[in-house]
């Protein structure tokens, strides 16, 4: 069971990265015509943080599969799931038809089910919960960043 809980989290973490990189396009006409909010970090931010993300979300994924109780792997995948699932959504709103409003909110729901994932890591080991803080302050300010490009796209 546990070697399946790891190869879940794997799985998940590895969609989430492919399904990403095929929606998200910065280099598109249309994003480049965005108003950037002034709390955007520059680009190299993006290429560092979430390389680390991933890993940090297998690292500590595979750690509690093969450590927790089944109890516990089984809420962390079903938070992990949800909060990629929302994430996605982001992605493909954001990216593919504009939506910003539901990919805004997407985020924000994404955020806010990392939450238990870090209970749950900080409750396990403290250690793994340290490495997903960056995770989660990115969520939020991802999630930040798309309420500005929205409001800075409905104030044209």
């Amino acid at each position: 069971m546990r070697i399946a809980f790891a190869g879940l989290v794997i799985t998940f973490v590895v969609g989430y990265a492919v399904l990403s990189a095929r929606w998200v396009g910065t280099d598109s006409g249309w994003y480049r015509s965005l108003e950037q909010p002034w709390w955007q970090p520059p680009p190299i931010v993006f290429g560092l943080i979430w390389p680390y993300n991933f890993l940090a979300l297998i690292v500590v994924g595979v750690t509690l599969a093969l450590n927790a109780s089944t109890a516990r792997n089984a809420l962390f995948l079903a938070f992990l799931a949800s909060s990629v699932a929302c994430a996605l959504v982001w992605a493909y709103q954001f990216y593919v038809p504009h939506n910003l409003t539901i990919a805004s909110a997407a985020l924000t729901a994404a955020a806010v089910l990392t939450i238990p994932l870090l209970v749950i890591a900080f409750s396990e080991r403290i250690w793994m919960g340290v490495i997903l803080v960056p995770y989660q302050i990115w969520l939020f300010l991802a999630a930040s960043l798309s309420w500005g490009y929205l409001a800075l796209d409905q104030a044209k």
